[in-house]
């Protein structure tokens, strides 16, 4: 696996590449788990290349605190990656990325003021600008995101052909624990009296029953719920765990 810290030295690899190569992109803030591991595996599967980037964009925190307290675990994630057969691994600095001091942004002005956008102010501008810009430097053929974050992959999704971006995006199947759990890098940030409670937000999310009866057990469970919602035939829900913020969705179809 070769990694790559800068612009210039990504694109004198992307013009050497053969034209018949296909290159897959997994765009990552690292602290890597299985569910990202999923998404190299996609990208292997399609494509005769995959790069993988580790970059903690700063953009898109609305809360400070998770920004400062994202597990940074780089050798460990290089070693994962290794493990996994990546061919590349781009790590930008934030003054690479952002020359501009974030003068310049990609918004969306309607999907994403709901649900995680009505909660998290300006966390999907940080997250289209920050995917726009990856996806102009790498210019894959197909990029990979997990079903976890499902509003985001569904707004790239958007961004990317409302900007006639030559790239398919591509959203993979969530990655649970073997409780249930969806995987998280806020996962790690769980002592095990909270992680049994997170086990227990999965296990009531997932029971079949209706939005206010799903908050009504969460709430007796001593969980703090910010919603739990449907549309677009898919459920959502975000609550806190002893001050840990967890998501999670599916499809109302499999039901």
């Amino acid at each position: 696996m070769q990694i790559i810290k800068n612009i210039h030295s990504w694109k004198e690899i992307r013009e050497s590449l053969d034209k018949k190569e296909r290159i897959g992109f997994v765009p990552t803030m690292g602290n890597l788990h299985p569910g990202h591991l999923s998404l190299t595996r996609a990208s292997r599967n399609e494509n005769t290349q995959t790069v993988v980037s580790i970059f903690v964009n700063p953009t898109q925190f609305n809360n400070p605190d998770d920004f400062t307290h994202y597990p940074r675990t780089l050798t460990n994630d290089l070693d994962l990656l290794r493990n996994a057969k990546v061919d590349y691994c781009f790590i930008p600095q934030a003054e690479t990325l952002y020359p501009d001091n974030y003068h310049y942004q990609i918004s969306e002005n309607l999907q994403s003021i709901d649900l995680e956008g009505a909660y998290r102010p300006g966390h999907f501008t940080g997250v289209l600008t920050i995917v726009m810009k990856l996806l102009q430097i790498i210019r894959p053929h197909t990029a990979y995101f997990g079903e976890k974050d499902y509003q985001q992959y569904a707004l790239i999704e958007g961004m990317t052909k409302a900007f006639f971006i030559d790239t398919t995006i591509t959203v993979c199947p969530t990655i649970r624990e073997d409780s249930g759990l969806a995987y998280s890098s806020r996962n790690n940030r769980l002592s095990p009296e909270l992680r049994a409670q997170a086990e227990q937000f999965a296990n009531i999310f997932h029971q079949g029953s209706t939005c206010s009866q799903i908050e009504s057990n969460l709430i007796q469970a001593g969980i703090e719920v910010e919603y739990i919602r449907e549309k677009n035939n898919r459920r959502f829900a975000a609550v806190y765990v002893g001050g840990i913020r967890l998501i999670d969705n599916y499809s109302l179809c499999a039901l």
